[in-house]
C-alpha cells in the first residue's frame, strides 16, 4: 500500500529514517540496566495530606523539558539520537533532557515521593508511569490538570482509551503506548508453552523468569484460575494466585523477578521462558535476526496495561509538556515511534500512517491489535488503598524471601 507522504518536511525525514533502520533497536537490549529482584514498598497511606499548589508555569520564558521514560521506549537511531525529539526541538525551539529513569513503577515513586509531597519539582516536567500507579498520584494531588487547549491532537485518542476510571475525561494523563504482558519462550531450546502452568513444568525447573510488575505476574495467574481481574475479585481469589507465584520461587522454578532486565535473562538464556512484555519479544526477535522467542497470550488471558504521560505538581514547564504530548499525538509521529518500541499505539490513524513505514507491523496485532485478539485480555481493576498496601506487601514479601 503506497499513501503520498505528509507535506510536512519533518514528518516525511521521520519517515524515511524509519524506513532506512528497519525500525532496529540494534543491540542496545543488552545495556538495559538493572532491574532489582526486589522493587521498593512505595504505600500511599502514609504520604501528607492537604492540597498542594501547582508549580508557577514559567514554559514562556523557559524552553526546556525534562522528560522521564522507561529504558528503550522511544525511536532510536544506531548514534543513539532521538529522530521524532530531535524533530520536535527543531521543530519548537524545546530542547528536551530525555531520562530513562523509570524501570520499576514502585522503585521510581520511591525516588520522588518525598518530593511530590511537598509539591517540589522532582526533575522531571512530564513522566510516564502504568495506569495504576498514575491513578495513585491521581488521587493524592501529584499531578498537574491538563489543558486541553494546549493539545488539539488528544482528539486522536483511541475511544477505548478517553474515559478510564482513575481518570475520566483524561484531565489528569494521556496514554503514551499501551501493552500486553503474557507469556515467551525460547522455541530451540523448549517445547512449546501456551498455559502460565506450563511454565511450571520439571523441563523449566530454574529457568522461568517472570515481572516485578505485581499485576502483570499474579494477573495472568489469575486469569489462569479462572478470576476476571477487572472484576470484582476477592482478597481470597488474590492469595490464591499468590500462593502458585510463592510456591514457584520457593522451589526455585522461578529463577529472577525483574522489571525490564528480564531480556537480559532470556538473551543469556539464563531463563527459557517468562512472563513479559509483548513489544521487547518482537524486537529481541529482529535482533536475532528469525523468531527464536515466540510470544503468545495466555490460554486463560492476558493483561493489557497503558503507561500515560503526566504532568508532576512541582513541574515549572507545564506548557512545555502538553507541547510535546500534542506533538507525539501525531499519526505519524505516533506510528514512528510504535515501529520502534512494538507496543500498541494509542493514536488514532497510527496504522495508517504505519503503512508508509512497514507494511507488515500496520497488520502486527500485537501493535494493532483487533477485537479477537483484545478479547484475550484484561485491564486489572484499581486496588482501594487498604488493598494496594496489603496486596503489594504480600508480593514484596515474597520477593524479599527469594
Amino acid at each position: 500500500m503506497n499513501r503520498p507522504l505528509p507535506e510536512d518536511p519533518m514528518i516525511r525525514t521521520l519517515i524515511q529514517q524509519a524506513k532506512r533502520a528497519q525500525v532496529s533497536r540494534r543491540a542496545m537490549l543488552a545495556g538495559a540496566g538493572a532491574g532489582a529482584t526486589a522493587v521498593a514498598l512505595a504505600a500511599c497511606s502514609t504520604d501528607a495530606g492537604g492540597e498542594l499548589t501547582p508549580a508557577e508555569d514559567t514554559s514562556a520564558d523557559d524552553k526546556t523539558l525534562n522528560w522521564a521514560n522507561w529504558p528503550f521506549y522511544i525511536d532510536e537511531d544506531d548514534d543513539g539520537n532521538y529522530p521524532t525529539l530531535l524533530a520536535f526541538q527543531e521543530q519548537t525551539g524545546i530542547d528536551v533532557n530525555y531520562l530513562v529513569t523509570v524501570d520499576d513503577n514502585n522503585s521510581y515513586f520511591a525516588t520522588v515521593r518525598d518530593q511530590l509531597a511537598l509539591g517540589q519539582d522532582i526533575g522531571a516536567d512530564t513522566v510516564c508511569l502504568t495506569d495504576w500507579m498514575v491513578s495513585r498520584w491521581i488521587q493524592l494531588g501529584y499531578t498537574q490538570p491538563l489543558n486541553k487547549d494546549n493539545i488539539s491532537n488528544a482528539s486522536n485518542l483511541a475511544p477505548s482509551l478517553q474515559n478510564p476510571a482513575f481518570d475520566p475525561g483524561r484531565e489528569h494523563s494521556l496514554p503514551w503506548q499501551s501493552g500486553f504482558a503474557g507469556i515467551a519462550y525460547n522455541t530451540e531450546q523448549t517445547d512449546p508453552v501456551g498455559a502460565v502452568s506450563d511454565l511450571w513444568r520439571p523441563d523449566l525447573a530454574g529457568r522461568v523468569g517472570v515481572l516485578s510488575e505485581m499485576r502483570d505476574t499474579i494477573g495472568v495467574i489469575m486469569l489462569e484460575n479462572g478470576v476476571d481481574i477487572s472484576g470484582d475479585f476477592t482478597a481470597d481469589e488474590f492469595n490464591a494466585a499468590l500462593d502458585v507465584f510463592r510456591e514457584q520461587v520457593e522451589s526455585g522454578q522461578i529463577r529472577n523477578v525483574r522489571g525490564n532486565a528480564y531480556t537480559e535473562d532470556l538473551v543469556n538464556e539464563d531463563t527459557l521462558a517468562a512472563i513479559c512484555w509483548s513489544g521487547d519479544i518482537t524486537v529481541l526477535n529482529f535482533e536475532a535476526g528469525y523468531e527464536k522467542w515466540k510470544f503468545v497470550l495466555p490460554e486463560g488471558g492476558a493483561t493489557l496495561w497503558s503507561d500515560n504521560f503526566l504532568i508532576p505538581i512541582g513541574s515549572p514547564r507545564k506548557t512545555n509538556a502538553e507541547t510535546l504530548m500534542n506533538y507525539y499525538y501525531q499519526p505519524e509521529v505516533a506510528a514512528e515511534v510504535a515501529a520502534w518500541v512494538n507496543y500498541i499505539t494509542p493514536v488514532v490513524g497510527a496504522r495508517e500512517a504505519m503503512f508508509d513505514i512497514d507494511a507488515d507491523l500496520a497488520n502486527d496485532p500485537l501493535i494493532f491489535p483487533d477485537e479477537a485478539t483484545l478479547a484475550q485480555t484484561k485491564i486489572f481493576r484499581g486496588l482501594s488503598a487498604q488493598e494496594e498496601n496489603e496486596y503489594q506487601a504480600a508480593f514484596q514479601a515474597i520477593l524479599l524471601g527469594a
